[in-house]
Parts: C-alpha cells; sequence; structure tokens
C-alpha cells in the first residue's frame, strides 16, 4: 500500500457521489432521485442510527441537483457544535435568506444532528423554514426523531434509514477489496459484519485498519483493532455464569477488560445481542435484558465499572437457576 494509501481516509475516499451508488435504503434513494427529475423537493427529515448513509444520502442529494455549483448552493452545520438558538438567529438565518447561486430556485441546509438543537432553538428553526421556503429547503438529520418538535417534524418528508443488513456490508467489502487488492475471507466478512452492526462508517474504518497491517484480512485481526470479543468468548461468558460458575466467569470478564482493553459498556451491547437471539426462557431474558439495562444506566452515570460488570455476573449467575434453556 502506497503512502498516499495510508493516509486516505478510506470513509471519504468511497463516500458515494451519486444517490444510486448509496448501498442500502433502496425506497429511499428511489425517492431522493424522483425529487432530481422533477426539480422539486419538500423540506426533508433523515433519521436512524450511526453510519447508515444519512448525510451521504444530503450531499449526493445536493450533487445531483446542482451539478457544478453545488457547493455555492448547499451547506452543512453540525447542531451539537452549536445547541443554542444563536446558531439559528445567525447562521441559519443568514444562509437561508441570501439568494440562490445560479439558475436554481433554491438552496439546500443541510442540518446534522438537528436532534441536538434545544427546544427554543428548534422553535425559532420552525419559523426560519418557513420564512424562507422559497428559496431554501432544509434537510435535518437526526438519530432520534422524538427529539425534533413537532411543528418541524410535520414541514418535513420523513425518512427513516434502517441499519445495513449483512448482504449490504457484504457488498461494501467486495467493492473495497477489488479497488485495494484484498483478500478478504467468508469467516473475516462475518466478523466485519458483526462488528459494524450495520454501521457502514464503522465498517470502512475497520477494515481499512486491518488493511493497513496486511491485505490478508483475517477475523482475529478485525476483533484485535477494533477490540470487540468474538462472538464465542461472549458464549463462553454466558456458559459459565448459566453453569453458576461466578468466579470463573468473573475472571474470564476481567481478562476482556483489562488484558484485552474491551470497554465495559462494548461488553454490554455484544451481551445483549447474545441474549436476544439465545434460546432460552421468556422470563429469563426480561430478567437479564433488565440486569444488562440497569448496569449500563449506572456505568453511563458515572459508578465504578468493574464493580456494575461484577455485579451484573453475580445477577446472571443467579438467573441462571430460573429455568435457562441452555443449548
Amino acid at each position: 500500500m502506497s503512502t498516499d494509501e495510508v493516509h486516505t481516509i478510506w470513509i471519504e475516499k468511497y463516500r458515494p457521489k451519486q444517490i444510486s451508488d448509496i448501498i442500502g435504503q433502496h425506497e429511499i434513494t428511489e425517492r431522493l432521485r424522483s425529487y432530481v427529475r422533477t426539480g422539486e423537493m419538500p423540506h426533508l427529515l433523515f433519521t436512524g442510527s450511526a453510519g447508515v448513509g444519512k448525510t451521504t444520502a444530503a450531499v449526493a442529494l445536493a450533487r445531483e441537483f446542482f451539478k457544478d455549483d453545488w457547493q455555492m448552493n448547499f451547506r452543512e452545520l453540525n447542531a451539537s457544535d452549536e445547541r443554542g438558538i444563536d446558531v439559528v438567529r445567525n447562521q441559519i438565518k443568514q444562509f437561508a435568506r441570501t439568494s440562490p447561486f445560479g439558475n436554481v430556485a433554491f438552496k439546500i441546509l443541510f442540518l446534522d444532528e438537528a436532534d441536538a438543537l434545544t427546544n427554543d432553538a428548534q422553535s425559532a428553526l420552525r419559523r426560519t423554514m418557513e420564512t424562507y421556503a422559497q428559496a431554501c429547503r432544509f434537510i435535518l438529520s437526526c438519530n432520534y426523531s422524538s427529539k425534533i418538535i413537532d411543528p418541524i417534524q410535520s414541514r418535513c418528508a420523513i425518512y427513516r434509514f434502517k441499519p445495513l443488513s449483512n448482504e449490504d456490508i457484504a457488498e461494501m467489502i467486495d467493492r473495497i477489496a477489488a479497488d485495494q487488492n484484498l483478500t478478504v475471507s467468508e469467516e473475516a466478512k462475518e466478523a466485519l459484519a458483526y462488528v459494524a452492526q450495520g454501521d457502514m462508517r464503522k465498517l470502512v474504518n475497520s477494515l481499512q485498519g486491518a488493511a493497513i497491517i496486511n491485505h490478508t484480512i483475517s477475523p482475529d485481526m478485525i476483533y484485535a483493532i477494533t477490540s470487540t470479543a468474538r462472538p464465542e468468548e461472549i458464549e463462553k461468558l454466558l456458559v459459565l455464569c448459566f453453569e453458576g460458575n461466578f468466579e470463573g466467569a468473573d475472571r474470564f470478564l476481567t481478562s476482556l477488560t483489562r488484558e484485552r482493553g474491551i470497554l465495559h459498556q462494548e461488553l454490554i451491547s455484544q451481551i445483549y445481542r447474545s441474549v436476544t437471539t439465545r434460546e432460552i426462557s421468556r422470563e429469563t431474558r426480561v430478567k437479564m435484558i433488565g440486569s444488562l439495562g440497569e448496569t449500563d444506566f449506572r456505568i453511563s452515570e458515572g459508578a465504578e465499572s468493574d464493580l456494575q460488570m461484577s455485579a451484573l455476573i453475580a445477577q446472571f449467575v443467579m438467573h441462571a437457576s430460573d429455568g435457562l434453556n441452555q443449548r
């Protein structure tokens, strides 16, 4: 790999430039293409988890609408940088009130992480969207549409982006592997899909990190560079709990967190994924998910992580006596 390739950020290098190049989200991309064909669009609200293509779709839409003049008629702001009403009164209003460049009917303002705006800022934004609707269309992006006030939601066409499927992940891997001359086994693809969890950004970053080490990508490389436990390690941890072996489970947990450097909350997420798919009784599953949620909340509030994780293991061992149907 050349020096230029090492220092190139793949999430930008392989970001689709056209709507038709976007992987997944087929229903959404078809409707966006219809806007381009008609030359008209309403205000839009893109909602969904990180890395599913919201920003990519907004930029690609602007590129196709405005062609060579897209950068003159498109502006991106991140609401998490400035959350208050001043950003609406100053930056957003200033852009919205100016005339579009060239022979186009309107400009596009893309407001990322709009759910970070305060309610006062959202109320001001709603008025701005109404006042300057002729000259500017707004695309709002958020992780949680419930945090967007109803008056804004009612003024937007809402698009809900889904996490990418394993087939979508595999398609992107094949694209990059062919361009970068990588060898990616089926097991490595499965590891990448497991780590990415439908997040294309996480997938591409993980693949680049592994490719810097070796052009032959293995599952071990993926789990190591992402500090992720292998699925079978999570299974081993649960089996120890289900067997009532608290000491063994706690020691194994410690080896994952202290020796491997896996974050506690990452482990909670992985354990949750295993619990929701494992063959166990409904009552036991409910109790275990409740314990996971409580532990995650306490750690996020600043409680001592090692203590909370040991307490979680103790609770799992107690749940094991409630009729777990172990594989």
